[in-house]
């Protein structure tokens, strides 16, 4: 007491002690405030109000970097998804050089091969002319050799009497020979010149063609590596919540499995190319991770990944055990009438009372998902009724065991009670 006293001693300067006066019809009372008592009551109403403050700011912060986090994870999205169209465009265009180069190098083989046969064609034709130039000299030789015969004898026989020259005759011959033998030769230096350019033009394709292969190769290596990236994410949100992603791949593949269209026969080149035939590898392998990553995406469209609370509220108790039992859900905490919100695609399997719960909704969802929304206030569908993402379906309320306004928010896989929160997070790593 004596410690209470030097207190309210030292704080009378600055509190001096106050009287309360109550006023009854025939008596009158007072209540004595001394300085400690008025401490400790602007001390508490100060805490409240410190920390009124330091929540509403919490609230705000925690709004406002949400919006932030949802609009760059969109913007990422989307810079994303240009960037994948513009590799898939820039493909396109490559792999269309690339068969023009093809062909351009196909048409310069032919040419080609034509020159060499020509070329073959006309050494035949020169070894044929010197075979026929040689056995005209030869003949000629012999002719000349029998014409001196002949001369010698006609001079001996006749004397001084002249003999008929046919030396012009065979110069004649001789000539037309030669022109010949000039032109086969001229004909044959011009298809090796031809020749020789066409080989020229085709190694020429055929380093242009292996620059657009390495570059095609290039950006396929560039979208193979885009695509896995954007898959393992995906892959992450169907293991963050309980589910094995080759069970709900095949799951959609089952229901996505429609094929028709009239079959063509294949045709198979004759001469083959390692190098496109490694590109049409890695694309069909590019092929089979965007079938994946589609897939992915049908499935997370069939997932309850929303909020169902998108106007401003307070989480007031999460998932796991609470007094001794099991709280199979989140509680979220905002005014009576807030609007709720279906988190998903889905069927309305139960709306209405229930035990604990009070009012009720349950909504089937594929894949083995339910959601549960308890303790509304207003009802606004019907069970059989088909609800899409975002919805309203009902206002949050105050019903059944509940010790104030709020939504008590269920998910369940196959019947089991799982953390809603691994989706809400799950749905932050994918919009």
């Amino acid at each position: 007491m004596a410690v209470i006293d030097r207190l309210n001693s030292s704080l009378e300067k600055w509190l001096p002690e106050q009287r309360l006066f109550l006023r009854s019809d025939d008596t009158t009372r007072f209540v004595r405030l001394r300085p400690l008592t008025q401490l400790a009551g602007i001390s508490g109403m100060t805490a409240v109000f410190g920390w009124t403050l330091v929540a509403s700011s919490f609230l705000v912060i925690d709004a406002v970097s949400s919006g932030n986090s949802r609009d760059q994870m969109l913007r990422a999205q989307s810079s994303f998804e240009e960037r994948l169209d513009q590799l898939s465009a820039e493909r396109d265009a490559r792999a269309a050089e690339a068969l023009a180069a093809q062909s351009r190098f196909t048409v310069a083989l032919d040419q080609v091969s034509k020159m060499q046969t020509q070329l073959l064609k006309s050494e035949e034709q020169r070894r044929e002319v010197e075979t026929g130039l040689d056995a005209v000299q030869t003949t000629l030789r012999d002719a000349i050799t029998e014409r001196d015969q002949a001369q010698a004898i006609v001079t001996a026989e006749a004397g001084d009497q002249a003999t008929p020259d046919r030396s012009g005759e065979f110069s004649v011959a001789l000539d037309i020979l030669s022109n010949e033998l000039r032109s086969a030769a001229d004909q044959r230096a011009s298809a090796e010149q031809e020749a020789a350019d066409a080989q020229l033009a085709a190694q020429e394709l055929t380093v242009e063609r292996d620059q657009i292969l390495a570059r095609n190769d290039e950006i396929l290596t560039q979208l193979e590596d885009a695509v896995s990236v954007s898959v393992k994410p995906l892959d992450d949100v169907f293991r963050s919540v309980g589910m094995n992603p080759d069970d709900v791949l095949n799951t959609i593949r089952r229901g996505y499995s429609g094929q028709g269209g009239p079959l063509t026969p294949m045709s198979y080149s004759t001469r083959g190319d390692a190098a496109l035939s490694q590109g049409e590898t890695k694309a069909r392998q590019i092929i089979v991770t965007l079938d994946q990553m589609n897939t992915y995406r049908i499935a997370i469209e069939k997932l309850p990944l929303a909020m169902p609370v998108k106007a401003s509220f307070r989480y007031t108790s999460g998932f796991g055990r609470r007094w001794g039992r099991m709280h199979e859900g989140i509680d979220m905490a905002g005014p009576i009438g807030t609007p709720i919100y279906a988190t998903g695609d889905g069927v309305v399997i139960h709306a209405g009372r229930a035990s604990g719960y009070g009012n009720l909704i349950k909504i089937q969802h594929e894949l083995g998902t339910e959601t549960r929304y308890g303790h509304l206030n207003r009802i606004n569908v019907k069970v059989g009724d088909k609800v899409s993402q975002g919805d309203r379906i009902g206002d949050m309320g105050n019903t059944g065991r509940s010790t104030g306004p709020h939504l008590h928010y269920e998910v369940r896989m196959k019947g089991r009670a799982v953390d809603p929160m691994s989706f809400i997070k799950a749905a932050d790593n994918v919009f």
